[in-house]
C-alpha cells in the first residue's frame, strides 16, 4: 500500500505537483511510461504565462532557476501572406509577459528539483481499477501492481485513470498538425530562417496554416495545419519521409518557397501530430481518493494554455493537499471545483482561437485582434 501521493505521469503537470509536495514535505512517487529523461523530445517552444504558469513556478520555487532558461528574443511575432508578403511584424522589445523556454529544459529543471527516485521511469500503466474506501489499484504494462489511497491522474491524453472518473473519451477536432523541423537555419535554410524571424511566424488561410518558431541554436520548428479529416491522413504513408513531405507540401501549391521549404526541407520525418479534444465542460462527480489534471482532464487542440493550465493544476492540487494533509477529501473538492470552470474557460477560448486561426477569414480577423493588443 502506497501511503503518499501516487502521480501517473511525469509531464510538466505532474512534476510540478511532485515538486509542490516535496516543498511542503509530503511525499510522491510519479510512475512514467517512457524509459528515461531523454527517451524522446519534448516538444518546442513554451511560453509561460503570467496568470498561471509564473504562480506555478512560484509556488514551486523555481522562477530564479527558470529565468535561467528564457531565450530573449523569441516573444517576436510575424504574420505572412501565403505569398510571403509580411501582414504584422512585432519584434520582441523585452517588455512582454511571456517568456519562451525549451520545453524539454522546463521539464528537465523540474526532474532536478525532486528527490532521487521520485520518478519511476519504464512504468506504463495499463488500468486502474478502485478498491472502495478510496483506494486504487494500477496496474503495470510489465505486470506489476501497487494500491495506492490518493491517485492522480497526470497522464495526459489517452489517460488510463481518467476511466475511474469519467466515461469521456477525446474525439478528432477534424484538424491535425504535421511537425517538422529545420537545423541551423541560418546558415543552411537562410530564406525560410528569414521568413519566421526571431520568434513566432504564421502564414495562416482558412483550413490551413504553417506556423513555425525559433529555438533554441537557430532551429526552426514548424507544426503544418490541415483540416482534414482521419482518413484522408490515414491514405499518406508516414514511414516513407518524402512521399508524406510532398503529399503535405502539395496541400500549399502556390504559397511562398520561403514558407513551403519549412515543409520541404526538413530534416526529420513529418510526424502526424493529430488533435483531439474532450468537452469542453469537462467534469465528473468527487470519486474519493482519484483526481485528474492536465490533459487527462480537460484537453483541447492545442491553444498555448495546455501546460501553462497542467502546471497550475499540479501546483494548486499540491497547495490543497499541503493545506488539508489530514483531509483528502476536503482537498480533492476544493481543487475540483476550481478547476472545473477555469478549465472551460481556457477550452471555450481555445475553440475561439482556432476558428480565427483557420476559419473562413483567416488571418484577417486574428491580426486585427492582435494588432487591437486583445
Amino acid at each position: 500500500m502506497n501511503n503518499g501521493v501516487t502521480n501517473i505521469g511525469a509531464g510538466l503537470g505532474g512534476l510540478t505537483l511532485a515538486r509542490v509536495l516535496h516543498v511542503h514535505g509530503i511525499p510522491a512517487t510519479v510512475y512514467e511510461a517512457e524509459a528515461s529523461p531523454r527517451a524522446r523530445t519534448q516538444g518546442g517552444m513554451l511560453d509561460i504565462h503570467h496568470d498561471n504558469g509564473r504562480p506555478a513556478l512560484e509556488a514551486a520555487g523555481l522562477m530564479d532557476a527558470f529565468r535561467g532558461l528564457v531565450l530573449e528574443g523569441r516573444e517576436a511575432t510575424r504574420f505572412l501572406g501565403p505569398d510571403g508578403t509580411v501582414l504584422v511584424d512585432v519584434p520582441d522589445d523585452g517588455t512582454g509577459e511571456r517568456p519562451e523556454v525549451q520545453r524539454g529544459e522546463l521539464r528537465q529543471l523540474l526532474l532536478d528539483s525532486l528527490p532521487a527516485g521520485t520518478v519511476r521511469w519504464g512504468q506504463k500503466a495499463a488500468g486502474t481499477r478502485a478498491l472502495g474506501d478510496g483506494r486504487h489499484e494500477v496496474t503495470f504494462a510489465d505486470g506489476t501492481a501497487l494500491v495506492t489511497s490518493l491517485l492522480v491522474g497526470a497522464d495526459g491524453a489517452w489517460s488510463r485513470v481518467r476511466p475511474l472518473l469519467s466515461t469521456a473519451v477525446p474525439e478528432y477536432t477534424g484538424r491535425s498538425f504535421v511537425e517538422t523541423y529545420l537545423f541551423d537555419a541560418d546558415t543552411r535554410h537562410p530564406a525560410a530562417a528569414e521568413a519566421v524571424g526571431g520568434g513566432s511566424l504564421f502564414s495562416l488561410a482558412p483550413g490551413k496554416g504553417i506556423q513555425a518558431h525559433r529555438e533554441r541554436g537557430g532551429t526552426l520548428h514548424t507544426y503544418v495545419a490541415l483540416s482534414r479529416p482521419l482518413e484522408w491522413f490515414a491514405d499518406i504513408d508516414f514511414t516513407d519521409a518524402a512521399e508524406a513531405t510532398a503529399r503535405i507540401a502539395a496541400e500549399f501549391d502556390g504559397w511562398a518557397p520561403e514558407l513551403t521549404a519549412l515543409i520541404t526541407d526538413g530534416e526529420t520525418p513529418p510526424v502526424l501530430r493529430p488533435l483531439h479534444a474532450l468537452p469542453n465542460e469537462h467534469r465528473w462527480d468527487r470519486v474519493p481518493g482519484a483526481t485528474l489534471l492536465g490533459d487527462a482532464a480537460h484537453l483541447t487542440a492545442p491553444n498555448g494554455e495546455g501546460a501553462n493550465l497542467a502546471m497550475y493544476d499540479g501546483a494548486e492540487l499540491g497547495l490543497a493537499i499541503a493545506a488539508h494533509p489530514d483531509d483528502t477529501e476536503t482537498a480533492l473538492n476544493g481543487y475540483e471545483e476550481a478547476m472545473f470552470p477555469r478549465s472551460a474557460a481556457a477550452a471555450a477560448e481555445g475553440a475561439r482561437l482556432h476558428e480565427l486561426l483557420f476559419g473562413d477569414d483567416a488571418p484577417h480577423r486574428l491580426i486585427s485582434l492582435f494588432q487591437q493588443g486583445r
